[in-house]
């Protein structure tokens, strides 16, 4: 098997990790990029007899630290969602916020996570607690669920309310999801992508930011068809099924980077 074989089934997780971490899908994208180029370059940056998971996050991990390294020294002034997020990692140290990540959206144990991020495992699980402890203080939303499976929309509505957040409304429909957001200017909508009128969440979504900027997770059984980078796509995704500490870390890092999130 080639290089880029090995690579390919990894690309669309490392743009998820890449578009979290900073907040947009350009810039997760870039970082994915960056480290193509590099394997380009320079085949020899990974060792295809470890683990090549492991060493490829830690190149998007590499990258994003030194992207924001190289805009500082430029003193380039940076986007909006990375100025929103800078502010607060004066509070939470990016390592905190990106075990978090790896973890709980990514799935690496705390000792491969510390491999990534070069720390040991009772580092990482101190890292974890201090970035969900923080991120919490600092965010609250009122949150749109667009879900047309009871079950998972009751189960999405609970630990959206523990997390302490309020649901606004719980759409099954595309119509119903649009006439929700209007009504009420939700600052969050986490969507499914199939709905009960066999109608697209994506274009209710679409539908709904034509109105108004606000942040949105969308959540499938099929990630991959929507990480290809070749198309407007979403930065936050999550895939079905999900454990709770998933969504609670993908709630928290959207509002992490939404200027319109209040501390709690």
């Amino acid at each position: 098997m080639s290089l880029g074989q090995a690579i390919g089934p990894h690309l669309p997780y490392l743009r998820r990790y890449g578009r979290a971490i900073s907040g947009s899908q350009q810039s997760g994208d870039a970082l994915v990029a960056r480290l193509l180029e590099t394997l380009v370059a320079n085949p020899g940056a990974v060792d295809t007899g470890s683990d090549l998971r492991i060493q490829l996050y830690r190149m998007v991990h590499d990258n994003f630290g030194l992207m924001n390294e190289q805009a500082s020294t430029a003193g380039e002034t940076a986007p909006t969602d990375i100025a929103i997020a800078d502010a607060r990692l004066r509070r939470i140290p990016s390592l905190a916020r990106q075990a978090l990540l790896l973890t709980a959206v990514e799935g690496f144990n705390a000792e491969d996570t510390g491999r990534i991020i070069g720390r040991d495992a009772a580092t990482v699980d101190a890292l974890i607690a201090e970035a969900t402890d923080e991120i919490d203080r600092q965010t609250r939303a009122r949150i749109l669920i667009i879900e047309d499976e009871p079950i998972i929309a009751m189960d999405i509505e609970m630990i959206v309310r523990d997390l302490g957040h309020d649901v606004v409304a719980v759409a099954t429909t595309h119509r119903e999801a649009v006439e929700e957001a209007q009504k009420h200017k939700p600052g969050l909508v986490l969507a499914d992508i199939q709905l009960a009128d066999n109608s697209s969440g994506i274009e209710a979504v679409q539908e709904i930011l034509t109105d108004v900027k606000l942040p949105v997770i969308f959540i499938t059984a099929f990630p991959e068809r929507l990480l290809t980078g070749d198309r407007p796509e979403p930065a936050f995704l999550l895939t079905k099924p999900y454990q709770p500490a998933t969504l609670r870390a993908a709630i928290s890092q959207v509002l992490f980077f939404d200027e319109s999130t209040v501390p709690a």
